[in-house]
């Protein structure tokens, strides 16, 4: 019994010590799997979870009134590597074929050499990181699919280890053109938009998020889509392109010629108040001009003589006053109240007596003056109360952000003294953002109705229209029907006899007036030595049934200068150009009838060219076969009575001619061929920095000259 109780005991601890290195055992497997293994087993699990994951919508595009892209959203990438996915077998795949790899990486990425790649990408793999950066910089979509063919690359995520982050960058087709009107996004997303129509129509712009999770079917891994994304809605602007292109380059022009620091030009549309052309510049450092700000909306500034259009409006519907009272401004200098009042002509002797409707034809500072403290000096309050008659001091909650609000002084107010009446009535002492100013005077053009200046009209989704901004009336009628008569002859008069016959045209009558106003800059105050200029016109065209009103405002230092020499320069350069484009006139009544003539074609892509000859109804023939389902380039052969389409010899790996081209069908056939392309000037090519023939090195830049 005590041999059998022995062996039992023997058992039983063997037992027990079995049980007990099992328990060991265990528990330092799950201090392995806890501790050492963690992030694998994190990585596994992740790869099995079922989770949210957020899909972000595409972002909408805004266009112009005619359909034109303004800006638009494209892919760009950040790439990255996971030198721990797929194991030795990977690992080893990715020593075999880095040489391959990194020689494909610098021919799609040319500024970094294939030795510079290979050191980077072994550097990355010796700290075995999970998110290591490939290229510092973002590439594009086109860039990204091209990597995605090389070796290891072109694996899953988890097999080869690439990974990429997508984003989504805002692009602006015609460069520069309404840049600050159309408004910026932030590089990440995530923040949305930074100002203008980008900023104010965010909401619609961004769309909404969609809902993915991951689950495994039949063995693969399927994202599966719980919310679907919607993308945003496009919107379409008031902004025409060609007509901010003329409002732009007149502008600039004149900025460079008399060495202005800011200026600003609006043109609008009478009826509804859309904004077809909206340009604000300011000069840079380097003496080019960019848009930095949108001046046109948020400056407040002194308008000037632009003013006293308001100020005869007010004497006039009162009663005070008609287009013959006459008013004695002596030799161009008059005290009042303490002050002197000076018109421009002063040192030449002024002018003497004069009626209203020269008062504002010549800009009188005395005139305006005196007929406003004669009329309003012992109630001021009434003439205020006539601005406001006008909703001259109302703020017009435009559909962007950053407007001023206007500055109409009160005699209950702060520092209303009996100097501020005839002050105020010639544009000081009062301030208004130009588009404020033009707003006004679109009013007059507009048979009194003061509409709100609109830049976007309706949003689209799919082609179908889901929201409609309509036009906004502010006030119904500004002032009666004998007044605008009135007020509108005596803007004729001051391009036709006065101080803006530089705003006129011998085509059709222009109406408006000239302003200068001298700005005052920190202590110096008005003083000498401190002699900065706002000079203005505000008017609108045709006179006897008005389309369009503009203002141009130009800030500038200097000797005294003149409102309707540079600002009403501008505007003539503007009103004519624009007129010339709304002419609705078939191209065969513009030519004579003695002579057929064929306008100058630029070469192109044959389907398009033969579409604008066959609108035009230009008898033509294309002289080779050419594949309506891809694309072929002609050059053009003029003969007397049709035109002749030849073939462009495009040879592979070899840079093509693009001189003669437009910038658009430039752009796209080197861009097709994987160049780069840099733009300078208008109109159409001249000159290309790579000369055709050279042997194509993708992702080089080629810069093109148009004149």
């Amino acid at each position: 019994m005590a041999a059998d109780k022995k062996n039992i005991m023997i058992r039983f601890s063997f037992v027990v010590l079995f049980m007990v290195l099992i328990g060991i055992a265990v528990v330092i497997k799950a201090s392995v799997v806890m501790f050492a293994e963690r992030q694998y087993w994190q990585d596994v699990a992740d790869r099995f979870k079922r989770e949210n994951v957020v899909v972000k919508p595409n972002r909408g595009n805004i266009l112009s009134s005619d359909g034109k892209l303004m800006a638009s959203s494209l892919p760009e990438y950040r790439i990255y590597m996971d030198f721990k996915a797929g194991g030795i077998r990977k690992d080893t795949m990715f020593i075999n074929h880095i040489n391959e790899i990194c020689e494909g990486l610098s021919r799609i990425l040319p500024d970094k050499t294939p030795a510079q790649f290979k050191a980077h990408l072994l550097k990355g793999r010796k700290k075995m990181s999970q998110s290591y950066l490939i290229y510092p910089k973002r590439i594009s979509y086109i860039q990204y699919k091209e990597i995605k063919r090389l070796p290891v690359f072109n694996m899953s995520k988890y097999r080869g280890g690439f990974h990429e982050v997508a984003f989504n960058r805002r692009k602006k087709p015609f460069g520069s053109l309404a840049a600050r009107t159309l408004g910026d996004v932030y590089a990440d997303a995530e923040q949305g938009a930074k100002n203008g129509i980008e900023l104010a129509f965010d909401t619609v712009l961004k769309g909404k998020d969609g809902i993915t999770h991951r689950q495994k079917v039949r063995d693969k891994y399927l994202n599966l889509v719980d919310i679907a994304p919607v993308d945003g809605c496009d919107i379409i602007t008031t902004l025409d392109v060609d007509m901010q292109d003329i409002c732009e380059k007149a502008l600039v022009d004149k900025l460079h010629e008399i060495n202005a620091y800011v200026g600003v030009a609006v043109l609008m549309e009478v009826a509804t108040g859309d904004v077809k052309a909206i340009v604000n510049m300011t000069k840079g450092n380097d003496g080019n001009y960019y848009e930095m700000r949108n001046n046109a909306i948020s400056d407040m500034l002194e308008p000037g003589s632009t003013f006293k259009t308001a100020s005869m409006m007010v004497a006039l519907e009162d009663g005070k006053i008609t287009p013959e009272t006459v008013v004695h401004t002596g030799n161009g200098q008059m005290p009042m109240h303490g002050r002197v009042m000076k018109d421009h002509n002063w040192h030449k002797g002024g002018y003497g007596s004069i009626n209203a409707t020269k008062i504002l034809g010549y800009s009188s500072n005395i005139g305006v003056s005196y007929i406003i403290d004669k009329s309003y000096g012992n109630n001021p309050q009434k003439f205020v109360d006539g601005l406001k008659r006008m909703s001259l001091d109302q703020t017009l909650n435009l559909q962007i952000a950053g407007e001023g609000k206007p500055n109409v002084k009160g005699p209950k107010e702060k520092y209303f003294s009996k100097t501020t009446l005839p002050w105020m009535s010639i544009g000081y002492e009062t301030q208004l953002p130009p588009i404020n100013t033009l707003t006004f005077y679109n009013a007059i053009a507009n048979n009194g109705k003061m509409v709100k200046p609109r830049f976007v009209k309706c949003a689209l989704r799919d082609g179908k229209v889901v929201e409609e901004y309509p036009v906004e009336v502010i006030n119904p009628k500004i002032c009666s029907d004998r007044t605008l008569e009135q007020i509108r002859e005596m803007l004729r008069n001051v391009v036709e006899d006065g101080t803006a016959k530089q705003a006129g045209s011998t085509q059709f009558s222009v109406a408006g007036k000239t302003g200068t106003a001298q700005i005052s800059k920190g202590a110096a105050g008005y003083k000498a030595g401190a002699m900065h200029y706002l000079v203005s016109f505000c008017g609108f065209f045709p006179t006897e049934a008005p389309k369009y009103s503009c203002i141009v405002a130009i800030q500038w230092s200097g000797a005294y200068p003149s409102g309707g020499g540079m600002a009403g320069s501008v505007f003539g350069k503007i009103a004519e150009r624009v007129y010339a484009k709304d002419l609705r006139l078939s191209y065969k009544d513009a030519i004579p009838e003695v002579r057929e003539e064929i306008p100058h074609i630029k070469p192109g892509e044959v389907s398009q060219t033969r579409k604008v000859l066959r609108e035009l109804d230009i008898d033509h023939k294309v002289a080779f076969d050419y594949n309506k389902k891809k694309e072929d380039w002609c050059v053009i052969q003029h003969s007397d009575d049709n035109v002749v389409l030849n073939q462009t010899e495009l040879t592979a790996g070899l840079v093509p001619s693009v001189i003669g081209m437009g910038a658009k069908d430039a752009v796209f056939l080197l861009e097709s061929k994987g160049l780069r392309v840099r733009i300078n000037g208008k109109g159409k090519v001249k000159s290309q920095s790579i000369l055709q023939g050279s042997r194509i090195v993708r992702g080089q830049t080629v810069s093109l000259t148009l004149n």
